[in-house]
């Protein structure tokens, strides 16, 4: 039984720094994430690489636990990317003779290639969610690719249309969500950055296909809507396109990144009935803001969010910042919850 959480409660989006005897960062760091699989990517050779990453995945839920953080996940420790690990275990793809698409970056990157029906033979990452659940007494988050973003991250050679792909990843994601809650997971985390990339294509059918996904969720989904990561994506928009639509998306809670963008609280408005995951530390640089820095941070949205549906968070996941940044960033974050609440 996790402990229950307090108001404003808090966590991280989802990745944590893996460490340099796991994985070869300085690699990770200058490609761009991959959607197919790269295992040239590991120190580890392949028969030790599960007990290797559970080690490395300990020490994530302990650095959450000692930073004081309320909703501990399992730092997508044994991941190359935030969407292959899942993705790639699909039925219906081709992932020897990859297709490509064009990323946000106006780069051509490979990508599993769609060549016959969306399906998922087997639960990918309840073994994950089992694991973390056994390791730690907070409450657990686990996050899963959205259908949106997996449908951007393939190449279509077998619908002949964007939208019945997008339903059927919906339909593979839902099955993952159920089976996530069933084995111990507390919330569940769709990521969702395509959304806010290609807005366009995302009013056409982005609320009906996460809806899809989400329809009889056994517990509280989060939809994580963000800019990229900020090793990756410098640039910022100065607010999101798509959160109107948004409201309408039966999920626990919107995930937002408002640091790094310098959002516009007024923003979020349009979320008011839904809860919102607030990104309040700025990833774009390893240095760690003051509790009171991300504490003003939090302070600037509470007159246009619903208080007792917000979960104060990162902006992103953490993956390419230094360790110690990252310890540092996530103390400062569990210590402005504090300094907020008692302000409440």
């Amino acid at each position: 039984m996790a402990l229950p959480l307090p108001p404003l409660p808090t966590t991280v989006v989802g990745s944590l720094p893996q460490p340099d005897w796991l994985i070869d960062r300085d690699r990770l760091g200058h490609q761009f994430p991959p959607r197919v699989r790269a295992r040239e990517l590991w120190r580890i050779p392949p028969e030790h690489l599960q007990e290797a990453q559970d080690d490395a995945t300990l020490a994530a839920v302990r650095a959450q636990e000692l930073a004081g953080l309320d909703i501990v996940g399992d730092g997508e420790i044994r991941r190359e990317s935030y969407s292959n690990h899942f993705a790639t275990r699909l039925e219906g793809l081709d992932l020897d003779s990859p297709g490509t698409v064009r990323n946000r970056s106006g780069m051509d990157i490979p990508v599993p290639r769609v060549t016959g029906e969306i399906r998922r033979p087997e639960p990918v990452q309840v073994e994950d969610v089992r694991f973390l659940r056994a390791h730690t007494d907070r409450a657990v988050k686990m996050t899963v690719p959205g259908p949106f973003t997996m449908t951007q991250q393939a190449q279509d050679d077998h619908y002949g249309d964007d939208r019945l792909l997008a339903l059927a990843y919906a339909d593979v994601v839902r099955a993952e969500i159920a089976d996530l809650f069933a084995a111990g997971a507390d919330i569940v985390q769709l990521d969702e950055p395509w959304l806010q990339a290609r807005p366009e294509v995302a009013r056409r059918y982005g609320v009906e296909v996460l809806t899809r996904a989400l329809a009889d969720a056994p517990g509280p989904v989060h939809v994580h809507v963000c800019f990229g990561y900020a090793a990756m994506v410098a640039e910022r928009p100065e607010g999101y396109s798509v959160l109107p639509e948004l409201a309408d998306v039966p999920a626990a809670a919107i995930s937002v990144e408002t640091a790094q963008s310098h959002l516009d609280p007024a923003t979020l408005r349009p979320l008011r009935g839904t809860g919102v995951a607030l990104g309040v530390l700025d990833l774009s640089t390893p240095e760690v803001e003051t509790p009171e820095v991300v504490a003003d941070r939090v302070r600037r949205a509470l007159d246009h969010v619903d208080v007792d549906r917000l979960v104060l968070s990162s902006d992103c996941g953490l993956k390419y910042l230094p360790r110690a940044s990252a310890a540092g960033k996530m103390r400062s974050l569990a210590q402005a919850a504090a300094i907020v609440r008692a302000e409440l």
